[in-house]
């Protein structure tokens, strides 16, 4: 992986725990907003975000890159226990937490509109590779300044909505799967650039 992308990586790793940690201290007050509203249902913002998420790996598994199947079976296992903990801790927070339906116009209104923006660009990211030759490299590509967007964008996006509906259980899956899926496409690029 480049330098660059690496310093990208962190930087906006720092960025984003930086605003985590000043959401929390905000979390107090928002909550409180939250009791008029149950905690736990069915989601309509997690519906949108999981089917932005589901529907180009769908197409996806149609359209894998050659070499992809070989190349899987080279992955590291604790990675790969990780990422699927994650995405399964992921899919199931976002969908049952009705706190991420909750609008006001607020500053925290932006985590919301940042993380829809992160998944918008995610799907810009599918409508790349699925046009281009669907190779390995056109896989771990960086997009619109994000390494590995396949990887990062929905992971970032999840975190953002986690501190936004304040619920530290997601944030604690979106480091789960970002920890499991980013190091898996970090192997892989380090293959390809072999």
């Amino acid at each position: 992986m480049k330098k660059s992308n690496i310093i990208a990586v962190g930087t906006l790793t720092a960025a984003v725990a930086a605003l985590a940690v000043y959401s929390v201290t905000m979390c107090e007050v928002t909550l409180k907003d939250y009791i008029h509203l149950p905690k736990w249902g069915i989601s309509a913002v997690g519906i949108v975000f999981l089917l932005m998420l589901f529907i180009p790996n769908i197409i996806w598994s149609k359209n894998q890159p050659k070499g992809y199947e070989e190349s899987a079976k080279l992955e590291n296992k604790l990675l790969l226990t990780l990422e699927r903990m994650g995405e399964g801790l992921v899919s199931t927070l976002v969908l049952i937490d009705r706190r991420t339906d909750r609008f006001s116009f607020s500053p925290r209104t932006g985590y919301l509109a940042i993380a829809l923006i992160l998944m918008i660009l995610y799907e810009l990211y599918w409508i790349k590779y699925f046009r281009s030759s669907r190779t390995l490299a056109d896989m771990y590509s960086d997009y619109c300044g994000f390494p590995l967007a396949g990887a990062s964008l929905p992971v970032f996006a999840v975190f953002l909505l986690g501190v936004y509906a304040c619920n530290v259980f997601l944030i604690a899956a979106a480091f789960i799967l970002g920890i499991g899926h980013i190091g898996i496409h970090i192997m892989h690029k380090k293959e390809i650039e072999k």
